[in-house]
Formats: C-alpha cells, sequence, structure tokens
C-alpha cells in the first residue's frame, strides 16, 4: 500500500517519506521481469509519489526511472545490504534536529529549510537546491558492512574507500554542513572561492556540532604545507575536479582538498575574530559575487603567501592566448559562407585539451564543430572542420579554457566573431 500524505513521518527539519516509498516500489519492482513495466512501477510508487525533496534531487541530478531501473537490476546484493541502514532514517532525524539547533545557537539568524532522505541513483550523497537539503541515502547511509561485490574498476575502488569510512557515522555533520549551503548566497564558478564556499560550510558545522571533521583532507591538509603551496599555484587554473567533488587523481592521492584551504581560511578568521558569533554571520553571508570583497577577506587572513590580487596578475600574465585565426580574420563581416574550417593561432605551443562555447549571442549563432583536423606539428595552431555556414548571418565561438599550454595553463577565452556575406 502506498504511503499517503498524512502517513509521512515528519520532524521539524526532517522528512523521511521517501526511503518507505521506495522500498514499497522495490518490493513491486524485483517481482516483474519487464523493464518497461519496471520503470512504469517506479514512476507511479515512487517518482510521481515522492516529497518535494525528491523531485530536487532528481531534477538536480537528471535521474531516470530508467537509471534506477539498470541499478536495481544489476546490483541486487548491494541493494539488499543498504535497506536496512536507510530505515535508520527516522532515528536520524531526531539528530539532524539537535544539530540544525546547535547550528541555530552560533548563527541566530538561520532561516527554515528542510532535509530530505531520499534513495538516489548513486550520483551524490547529499546536495542542495533552494532551500532545500538533500540525502542521496543508498550512499550517505552505507557503512563498511554494505555489500560492493557487484561492482568493478573504478566505481568499485571509490566505493571500498567511500563506504570504508562508514559514511552513516558522519551523517548528521554532513547534512549539518549541507544546511549551512542553504544559508549561504550563490556560490561562484571559479576554483578559489569554491573552496572557500565549502571550507565554511565545514567549518561552520565542526563549530556548531563541537566535533573533529570527517573529511580527511582537513587533517592532512594541516599536515601537509605542500597542498597549500600546489594550490596557490593552481587555484586559477579551473581544476576544479582535482579539488573538489570527486576522486580524480591529485599530487597527495586525498580527495576534495580544496575543503581543507575553504577551512583553514574560514578557521584563522575566527580565530582572530574577537566576537565569535559575528565571525560565523561574516563567514556564512559572503557575497562571492562580489570580487573586490572576498579577495579582501581571503587577504586579511593571510594565508596565501601573496595577496590574491598579485597572484591573479602573475597566473594572468602567463596565460597563453590567442592570437589570431585563419582562413580569415577575427570580426570580418564578409566572410565567404563555402568556408569550411577554421584555424586558431596560439601565443605558445599548446600542449592538450581542447573545448568550444557559446558566445554572447547563444546557440543560435554558435559555429558548428565538425570534425577536428588537430594541431600543427609545432602545436602553435589548431585546425577543425566547421558545418555548412550560411550566407548574411553572425556567427560565434568561444576558445575556452579547455585549451592548455605545456605548463598547464589554460588559454585565455577568446571569441571568434564573424558575419558572411549576403548570397548573391
Amino acid at each position: 500500500m502506498m504511503t499517503t500524505a498524512c502517513q509521512k513521518h515528519e520532524s521539524n527539519y526532517v522528512n523521511t517519506s521517501d526511503i518507505d516509498l521506495f522500498w514499497e516500489a522495490y518490493d513491486q519492482i524485483i517481482l516483474e521481469n519487464d523493464t518497461v513495466k519496471q520503470a512504469e512501477l517506479l514512476t507511479a510508487m515512487y517518482l510521481s509519489n515522492g516529497s518535494t525533496g525528491l523531485n530536487q534531487i532528481v531534477a538536480a541530478r537528471g535521474y531516470t526511472a530508467e537509471e534506477y531501473i539498470s541499478l536495481i537490476n544489476d546490483y541486487p546484493l548491494f541493494w539488499k545490504s543498504i535497506r536496512e541502514n536507510t530505515f535508520k532514517s527516522k532515528h536520524l532525524a531526531g539528530e539532524l534536529n539537535e544539530g540544525i539547533a546547535k547550528l541555530e545557537a552560533i548563527y541566530p539568524k538561520l532561516k527554515p529549510a528542510k532535509i530530505y532522505f531520499t534513495i538516489g541513483a548513486m550520483r551524490t550523497n547529499g546536495t542542495t537546491r533552494d532551500s532545500s537539503v538533500l540525502i542521496g541515502s543508498e550512499l550517505a547511509m552505507a557503512d563498511d558492512q554494505t555489500d560492493i561485490s557487484e561492482f568493478s574498476g573504478r566505481s568499485r575502488e571509490w566505493l571500498e574507500t567511500y563506504f570504508g569510512a562508514n559514511p552513516i557515522d558522519g551523517l548528521v555533520l554532513l547534512n549539518v554542513h549541507e544546511y549551512v549551503h542553504t544559508q549561504q548566497n550563490p556560490i561562484a564558478q571559479n576554483l578559489l572561492y569554491q573552496v572557500v564556499y565549502e571550507g565554511i560550510a565545514e567549518f561552520a558545522s565542526v563549530k556548531a556540532m563541537n566535533v573533529p571533521s570527517d573529511a580527511p583532507a582537513i587533517e592532512f591538509g594541516k599536515n601537509n604545507p605542500g597542498v597549500r603551496e600546489l594550490f596557490e599555484r593552481e587555484m586559477f587554473h579551473e581544476k576544479t575536479y582535482e579539488w573538489m567533488w570527486s576522486s580524480a587523481p591529485n599530487d597527495f592521492g586525498v580527495r576534495d582538498l580544496g575543503y581543507y584551504i575553504g577551512y583553514a581560511i574560514a578557521e584563522i578568521f575566527y580565530e582572530n575574530s574577537e566576537d565569535k558569533l559575528a565571525a560565523i554571520e561574516t563567514l556564512i553571508e559572503l557575497d562571492y559575487s562580489n570580487q573586490a570583497a572576498i579577495d579582501q577577506f581571503i587577504d586579511e587572513t593571510h594565508f596565501f603567501s601573496q595577496p590574491i590580487g598579485d597572484l591573479r596578475h602573475e597566473f594572468e600574465t602567463a596565460q597563453p592566448g590567442v592570437i589570431g585565426i585563419a582562413p580569415f580574420e577575427n570580426n570580418h563581416q564578409e566572410v565567404n559562407h563555402k568556408v569550411d574550417s577554421i584555424t586558431i593561432h596560439f601565443s605558445q605551443p599548446m600542449s592538450y585539451g581542447r573545448n568550444f562555447q557559446y558566445g554572447p549571442l547563444g546557440e543560435e549563432a554558435v559555429v558548428r564543430f565538425k570534425q577536428e583536423i588537430g594541431f600543427s606539428a609545432d602545436s602553435t595552431s589548431y585546425t577543425f572542420e566547421i558545418e555548412p555556414l550560411l550566407p548574411g548571418k553572425q556567427y560565434q565561438l568561444v576558445i575556452g579554457s579547455g585549451f592548455r599550454d605545456r605548463n598547464g595553463l589554460p588559454i585565455k577565452p577568446y571569441l571568434i566573431d564573424f558575419k558572411t556575406r549576403p548570397a548573391e
């Protein structure tokens, strides 16, 4: 029997209703062999009947019914082993309410938000959307007894490491961290401000709960000054996934070291402040759209060896650039629409990577990439074929920072902008 709205397990901050809904659907799905009918059951019993939080996590990660069904069919031992842990959500709801109350004690301006225990499709243990904290319980509530024998390759390696650390034990702290995110201003899309954003959430949650961080990166960073030194060299390189939110290989073999950078900056600021409540308020309410204010905040901690402005200038001075294109000049207004390839000329040899983005006019005006011809022998130019152009039309294409030189420095983004001559 499906759970109705009046039967939902809720507390002040926490909703656990999706856990029951998922397992009710699961029990029906595994009795059915037709994958189409399985997806229909999942949609009817779970996806279409779930909480606001379930709708949000599905939208945030782009989960589909078919993805769920593949996971259910491919990993039955995993689902069997995780089931009991997910029902602990009802007990953990009380601990989470206490944790949020502790956060409010150090940040009295705390705005209401809701925490949702959901079952996702194994692509996030937790995230936020609007004023909601969304827990992917199939990951966040695992432990070292969770069965991963059906997995292989990098997925198994990651799960072995993550589950081996018993994430369910740190779930309350994790979601107080995520709750802090619901109070912060929108995150900026650059690595330096992203690590500050995440580090502050981790620091505030640790201060509220009065427990050490569960993130191995924090303790590792404190004991290894090379982490700060390397980050200082790479903070403008846009290597986000080597520092945050992934298990991408790095020089230290510890994931998410960016959290340590932001945590250390927050900790220095807090320790140097006489009014601790005011310090927490300042940290949580930083405006990431105000570059000057964020840079000043970081500089005042003296965490880096130089002011951010100086480090940014050094980086920009060293960046490679585009010095021109062929077979026509950029901004030309009468390009032959029969041109079928473009060559980009760089200020110095490039090593690897490439990416293109829409210009200000968006998708409608973009030059369509057809096929790569490749780099020149000396790597100072790159040629690619393009889809046929139309006469009398303006075109744009941004050469993005995926292009990197031999030192790994990303190129300064460059806008190709031209117009084809009218049809005769």
